[in-house]
């Protein structure tokens, strides 16, 4: 029911060794805060670790996603606009 908001919040827990599907390139922006763990930020050719406390800025311009590398759960706030989830 996101789609008649501006953004769309989500809290999203990746197990180890989890990920999000691929999201292909769309209009808009995201933002995450890992609120526990760390998370590998995949944006088109490009590999970034966010660590607990640490926040993502990126476009939808590329193709992107998340990993959990490490061997705990990791927590994020991960927020889009417009909906894309």
């Amino acid at each position: 029911n996101a789609q008649k908001n501006t953004m769309e919040p989500i809290l999203l827990t990746l197990e180890q060794g989890g990920s999000t599907y691929p999201d292909n390139p769309h209009e808009g922006e995201e933002f995450g805060y890992i609120l526990k763990g760390s998370v590998v930020l995949v944006v088109g050719n490009k590999r970034l670790k966010v660590k607990s406390k640490e926040t993502f800025y990126i476009t939808g311009k590329e193709g992107h996603y998340l990993e959990n590398v490490s061997s705990a759960d990791a927590k994020v706030l991960w927020v889009s606009t417009p909906p894309v989830f």
